[in-house]
Parts: C-alpha cells; sequence; structure tokens
C-alpha cells in the first residue's frame, strides 16, 4: 500500500509526502522491466545494508576506543551494565552502584529511576558477553539501525529516481554523522539507543500508510523512557494539526495519541518508579514554575511571558536548539513533522535545574535528532515543490509553451518536439510536483553541515591519532585496575569503575561516605566526580590509611588500598574525612 493511499485506518500520508509518480513505476511491466526494477531494488538494498553495518561498525569503534582509552564512566555506564546484568538472571534490573550513591539502597531497580523496561530486551546478549562493551556495541547497532527508514522515507519523499536517491543517502549519512548522535555516543550508554530506530519506523510507516506497525512502533517507544509519552502525545499533535480537520481517522488517531502519550508519562511517573522505589519527584526541574504539574501548567497559563524568557535563559538554551534547527538547515521548520519535538523541547527548556538537560552535551539531544531530520526531509520536499511552482508561474506568465497547463491542475501540455510514442511513455507529472532539484539540494546541504560539524563535537576526536593511543595515565590505569582481584568489591573513580564492572561489584569511590569496601581504587592527579578538589581526595586516601587499608598500589596518582576482612557497607553510613 503507498503512500497517499486509504488504509483500512484512514490516510496517513500527508500531501507533503506523497510521491511523485516516476518513470520506472509507469513504464509497461515488461519482462525486461521488471527485472531491471528486481535489480534496482536489490543494489539499493545492498548499498543501504552496506552503509547501515559501515556506520554501525564506525559507532563500535569510536565507543570502545573511548572504553578502551578509560573514557567511559559509572555514571552511567555501570548502572546499566548492572542493571542489564541483572536482567540476565531474571532479576528486576538492580543497579547496586545506581542504589547505594542516590540513597535508594543496594537493591534498587532502575525502573525505579527511569521506566525503562524496553533494557531487558538486551539481557540475551549478556548470555553472550557479560560486560559493558555489550552494551556500547547495542547502542552503536541501534543507532544505525535508523539508517533504512530513514532512506525509504527521503527517497518516496522526493519522489523516487535517480535524485531522490542521491538524496537519501545524503541525507543517511547526514544523520550518521549529526552531532546529537555523536554526543550519545560519547558519554557511554543510555535507553536513548532505542529511541532513533523507533521513532524512523513509526515515522517511516505513518509516511507510506501503515499505521498499525507505526503504531507498534510508538508504543514500543513507551517502554524506552517515562516522557517518551510526551513525544508520542507530540506526533498525535502532528497528526492532528497536519492533516485536514475533515480526514476523522487521522485526526481520531491523533487526538487519542495525544491522549495516550500524556497518560503514559503520568502513570508512569507518579505510578510506576515509585512502585519500583523511586520518587515521583526526583527529577522535578521547574521549581520556578511551581511543585507540580498543577501549578507549573498555572503559571505557564498566567504568566506566559516569564515563561517564555525561561524558554532560552540561561543562552545556552537558545544556542542548543539553534545547533539542533541548524545541524539541519534550519528546514525542519518548514515541516509539520517538527511538532513532534515541541513536548521534549518544553519539558527541557522550561527546566530551571538539571543544566545537563540544556546543552549539546551527553544524551538528551539524541532523542529528537531523528523527528528533526525527518522533518528536514519533509520542509526540502516541500520547498521543491513551492519552488517548482513558482517557476511554473513565471514560465507561465512568460507565455512558454506548456508552462500554464503544467501549472493547472488536470491540464496537461501538448508534446511540442518529442515523438508520440515517447510522450505517452512519459511519466506523468501531478501537479504541484518538484523536480528533486531543490530537494537534492538541501540534501547536499545537511550533509555539509554534518561534516563541517564534526569537529566541534564528539567525533571530532576520533579524526586525532591520539584518540586511539595509551598515554602513560591510562596505562597506569589499566595497571590499577589489573591490581584487584575478580569477584570482590570495590570502591572506583568515576572512570574506572567499567573496566572493573564485568568482574567486580563495583561502588563510587565519593565524597560524602566511605562504603568500607575491601579493595578501594583511587585518584589523586584529577579532581573526580562528587569531590570538590584534588586536596580533598588526597585526605581522604590518608582517612582510609588510618582506618586501616594498606596502599598496595601507587602510580602516576592512581592508588589502590586494600583492607583485608574488610566488608562493605552500602548503606548511607560511614561519612568520612575530608
Amino acid at each position: 500500500m503507498g503512500p497517499g493511499t486509504r488504509s483500512r485506518f484512514g490516510p496517513i500520508s500527508s500531501p507533503a509526502m506523497d510521491i511523485r509518480t516516476t518513470a520506472s513505476s509507469t513504464m509497461p511491466a515488461t519482462g525486461q522491466g521488471a527485472s531491471e526494477r528486481a535489480s534496482g531494488r536489490r543494489t539499493h538494498q545492498a548499498a543501504v545494508g552496506m552503509l547501515t553495518a559501515s556506520v554501525a561498525a564506525l559507532y563500535c569503534v569510536f565507543a570502545l576506543t573511548r572504553y578502551h582509552t578509560f573514557h567511559t564512566s559509572s555514571y552511567d555506564l555501570v548502572i546499566f551494565d548492572q542493571a542489564v546484568r541483572s536482567y540476565a538472571h531474571f532479576q528486576p534490573g538492580i543497579s547496586i552502584i545506581k542504589g547505594v550513591h542516590n540513597g535508594f539502597g543496594p537493591h534498587f531497580s532502575v525502573l525505579g529511576d527511569h521506566w525503562s523496561p524496553i533494557l531487558a530486551t538486551l539481557a540475551p546478549l549478556y548470555w553472550i558477553y557479560s560486560g559493558p562493551q555489550t552494551l556500547l556495541v547495542a547502542q552503536a547497532v541501534l543507532f544505525a539501525l535508523a539508517i533504512p527508514p530513514l532512506w525509504i522515507f527521503t527517497r518516496r519523499a522526493f519522489g523516487g529516481g535517480q535524485r531522490a536517491t542521491a538524496a537519501a543517502y545524503l541525507v543517511s549519512v547526514a544523520y550518521g554523522l549529526s552531532w546529537p548522535i555523536a554526543e550519545a555516543l560519547n558519554f557511554s550508554f543510555h535507553e536513548v539507543a532505542f529511541a532513533p530506530v523507533l521513532t524512523a519506523v513509526a515515522l517511516e510507516r505513518l509516511q507510506a500508510g501503515r499505521l498499525r506497525t507505526a503504531l507498534i512502533a510508538l508504543a514500543a517507544l513507551l517502554f524506552v523512557k517515562e516522557d517518551m509519552g510526551l513525544f508520542v502525545a507530540g506526533i498525535g499533535l502532528y497528526l492532528a494539526v497536519a492533516r485536514p480537520r475533515t480526514v476523522r481517522k487521522q485526526l481520531l488517531t491523533g487526538l487519542a495519541l495525544i491522549v495516550v502519550g500524556f497518560a503514559d508519562t503520568y502513570l508512569a511517573t507518579y505510578a510506576l518508579v515509585p512502585a519500583f522505589g523511586g520518587r515521583a519527584n526526583y527529577y522535578w526541574a521547574y521549581t520556578a514554575l511551581g511543585q507540580g504539574v498543577p501549578q507549573a501548567v498555572w503559571h505557564l497559563i498566567v504568566h506566559p511571558a516569564s515563561s517564555l524568557r525561561l524558554l532560552i535563559t540561561p543562552r545556552v538554551k537558545l544556542d542548543t536548539m539553534l545547533f539542533l534547527f541548524g545541524a539541519f538547515c534550519f528546514l525542519p521548520l518548514r515541516s509539520p513533522i517538527a511538532l513532534a519535538a515541541v513536548p521534549l523541547l518544553l519539558e527541557r527548556m522550561l527546566a530551571n535545574l538539571f543544566p545537563n538537560w540544556w546543552v549539546t552535551d551527553f544524551q538528551y539531544n539524541a532523542y529528537l535528532v531523528v523527528v528533526l531530520v525527518f522533518a528536514a526531509v519533509d520542509g526540502a520536499a516541500r520547498l521543491d515543490r513551492w519552488w517548482a511552482r513558482a517557476r511554473q508561474r513565471i514560465d507561465a506568465r512568460r507565455g512558454q509553451p506548456g508552462a500554464a497547463a503544467s501549472a493547472q491542475p488536470g491540464v496537461t501540455a501538448p508534446a511540442v518536439t518529442a515523438p508520440a510514442q515517447a510522450v505517452a511513455a512519459a511519466p506523468a507529472q501531478p501537479a504541484g510536483a518538484g523536480t528533486g532539484r531543490v530537494a537534492l539540494l538541501c540534501a547536499i546541504a545537511m550533509c555539509v553541515v554534518a561534516v563541517g560539524l564534526i569537529p566541534q563535537f564528539a567525533f571530532g576526536a576520533a579524526l586525532h591519532p591520539s584518540f586511539y593511543k595509551l598515554n602513560a595515565r591510562a596505562r597506569a590505569a589499566a595497571a590499577a585496575v589489573a591490581v584487584v582481584p575478580s569477584g570482590v568489591t570495590v570502591e572506583a573513580v568515576n572512570h574506572l569503575g567499567p573496566q572493573l564492572s564485568a568482574r567486580d561489584t563495583v561502588l563510587l569511590w565519593e565524597r560524602l561516605h566511605v562504603r568500607w569496601a575491601p579493595w578501594v581504587v583511587a585518584d589523586v592527579r584529577r579532581r573526580q566526580f562528587t569531590f570538590a578538589s584534588q586536596a580533598q581526595q588526597a585526605q581522604r586516601i590518608a582517612f582510609l590509611e588510618r582506618s586501616g587499608y594498606r596502599v598496595v598500589f601507587e602510580r602516576k596518582g592512581y592508588v589502590v588500598l586494600h583492607r583485608a576482612g574488610a566488608s562493605a557497607s552500602t548503606g548511607t553510613s560511614g561519612t568520612g574525612a575530608g
């Protein structure tokens, strides 16, 4: 069932997505023509598959290199490693490092932190290899798997043919090199790994008029994180607004998604997360608006001006949004698909707490990258059609043969120079269809921008040979990790925990509490997460030595301590000096 057709659920694809009829789709279905088309499909399937595999491989190299050069961190890689290992043992996603550090206790499930049960689908991979590297590879593959539906969407939106095909490859490369994906890969692993591919499948299937598959993908998104209900509501907003109100099922589908999306976020936040030991208000970041959702909504209504200022205060919020839309040449602003991104953007930019939400670093922008690139494609297709109509009107005013007819729906221009049989075999061009030239130029521009932004973001580090080498500090870190035996409990500095997590129970070496683990891996050369200064870290080591720990390794600032007979405390007592 192609775009523009009516599925059993009603027409889903918008006019902006309707494909132009191409010569390949209108030529007589001779045996030779069918064979050529089948061969072309196989060629593109192989090419898209190779592109996807290549991008996944590059992502793997980037992520695993960061792991082996000690650039990953316990927060958050060890959290997810412990949780997925727990799922692999048919337990409810327990992460001791998260529970102990954040005061929830050693048996804390990550479902009490974020509603992300989809992580359990990775558990079978841990039956093959149980370690953080598995998560890094899985995330790399999942990010890359958004490429095939993106390629199909782009080629269809641009009307098929050579220009559309070339544009589809360029847009796929632009996504593969996009800075939100780079920053997500740079920050170890998160549940966002599932968002791009599920979003891509949902939007491509909506374009194709396959509502059932799209709804399945959107339903799966609700298991990625509690706020993905906001994104699903955004998809509903797009469907309800972009389509004519007379299309009854389209409007009802959109409204239903809005209701289901908001209801899911509310249920996950206020019922499911607390049911697994978390707190519903743990990530409430809107104290400038009020102490809860009702107060915040009322503030938005009564004080719209100050609320709008909050969207761009501090300035980094505006910078992040400019980078998000600028990465795709601001083309998403021409498409109603961009409406789907609005709820998640508001969630982040209305916050006055948690500055990590506002910036270009970390994983948060990867939730939006796919919907923005799809919106950019739709925006480029609209721009292409607008340009074609403008040219037709200009040509009509100049009195060029056939221009007036081509500018009017349902009127066919007479053949001027082509033989009659050639005209009969030529593809029919629907009124208002674009030529594909502007769309191709937009795809080229997106690809150029993506390449141009590489040095400014995380992938830029991979351009330097030093990225792949162990320096003296990294070699010392490897030696320190090697001193710790397998099967023990160890307090480790943030960037060494991932190397120990596959074989040991890792706790965070932190400022506020001493956990009295038998082994401690510390660092006094560089300020560590939760500590205020290196001096404070040195004071903690001195305190441990006075408390019976013995230094068994020391090099390049790394210190490994051991206390025979020690038993780790996973409570919140035991505050240490310094």
